[in-house]
């Protein structure tokens, strides 16, 4: 079991209100695609030696956007029900622990991006999104103590990280776990 930090986790009174526990995730992810310059990482995506399966540039927007809102919306049941007045001490403490993991998940998740698209760094990335799998494993394993709804609605996202993983670890080992050479700015000057 994790510690309840207050101070590095999402307020109950944001999580607690529908539309922005679900928009907040949106928002974030949102803002660190755009902010990952979305053209140079697609033509870094493009060029990257990658596993079988791997997905056209264009599913990941939709798929990140419905994974968002799905855990955010998986977010506002645990601080809704878990926080509940009505709920018992055991899992007021468990809503809060798992509010401040979730508040870390998601910290990892929009850093793996730039780690591996801006600072073209794969050794780190697929840590980060390793340990983002293990700790959305605990995570759904605790929500699923007290809130059926919100662990199911991790399902979705566990299965899309695993994947994700797959494509993060496959990319990185056939590239050598080097992609200094897939810089988009140094390509297009030498065209």
């Amino acid at each position: 079991m994790t510690t309840y930090m207050p101070s590095i986790t999402i307020p109950s009174a944001v999580l607690q209100h529908p539309a922005a526990s679900i928009l907040l995730p949106i928002a974030l992810g949102t803002a660190v695609g755009f902010g990952s310059r979305p053209a140079e990482t697609q033509k870094t995506y493009l060029a990257l030696k990658q596993p079988p399966l791997r997905p056209p540039p264009w599913v990941f927007g939709p798929a990140w956007t419905l994974l968002y809102g799905l855990m955010g919306y998986a977010s506002y049941r645990v601080a809704t029900n878990g926080l509940s007045p009505f709920a018992s001490p055991e899992t007021i403490q468990v809503a809060r622990h798992s509010l401040t993991l979730y508040t870390v998940q998601l910290g990892l998740n929009l850093v793996w991006m730039p780690l591996f698209f801006v600072a073209k760094r794969p050794v780190e990335a697929t840590v980060d999104i390793v340990a983002l799998l293990g700790l959305n494993g605990y995570l759904t394993y605790l929500w699923n103590s007290f809130d059926r709804t919100a662990a199911l609605c991790q399902l979705p996202y566990l299965g899309w990280l695993s994947f994700a993983t797959y494509l993060c670890a496959g990319a990185g080992h056939l590239n050598g776990w080097d992609f200094s050479d897939k810089d988009v700015r140094k390509a297009g000057k030498r065209e």
